[in-house]
């Protein structure tokens, strides 16, 4: 199985990337949405560790959000909880597709918390910046605090794209998206 792992800045389109490959995809992102909502276990270890922010289950965002502008220990303290579990879910995943030729890996902080293996390909997105901060936007709960904590905790974009095996200019059309994946697909199969 080939593991292709998907890296870029927030906003970047790495889900939307992901999916245009045509392969089983992890996305960190939704997994984590997935504890917020079903995992009570989480829930009781957030709210142990940050009682003034977690108060009701499900988990909603807008806790997670205060959480973080609150305290800058905060994010910290909640990915330590969350990633455990997150990579639980990757390890279910793998087994899962174990047999697939290809898996894609959308996991914002792949490099960061060494989940890649020295095997993977490493694909970076590179997005027009104006029109990244125009998609975030339209995000709901969108908040430039939230971004800047979490570009803090992120290695430099230049060097995910120098550690990157490709590089895709994402302008958020399937067509040019498709023809630059079907490149990377022709080289690595």
């Amino acid at each position: 199985m080939k593991r292709i792992g998907i890296l870029g800045d927030i906003g970047s389109g790495k889900s939307f990337i992901a999916s245009c490959f045509g392969y089983p995809v992890f996305n960190a992102d939704r997994e984590v949405e997935k504890i917020y909502k079903n995992n009570r276990i989480i829930f009781k270890k957030l709210k142990k560790r940050l009682p003034l922010y977690f108060s009701s289950f499900p988990i909603k965002k807008i806790e997670v959000i205060k959480a973080i502008l609150a305290n800058k220990n905060n994010l910290e303290k909640i990915i330590s909880i969350i990633h455990l579990e997150v990579r639980k879910k990757l390890q279910i995943f793998l087994k899962k597709n174990r047999f697939k030729k290809i898996i894609i890996l959308d996991i914002p902080l792949l490099l960061e918390n060494k989940i890649n293996k020295k095997g993977d390909i490493l694909v970076f997105i590179v997005s027009n910046k104006s029109e990244v901060l125009k998609r975030l936007k339209k995000r709901k709960n969108f908040n430039i605090k939230i971004l800047r904590n979490f570009k803090k905790i992120q290695l430099p974009l230049d060097r995910k794209k120098n550690k990157s095996d490709f590089i895709i200019r994402n302008n958020f059309k399937k067509k040019s998206v498709k023809v630059q994946i079907k490149h990377i697909l022709n080289r690595i199969l």
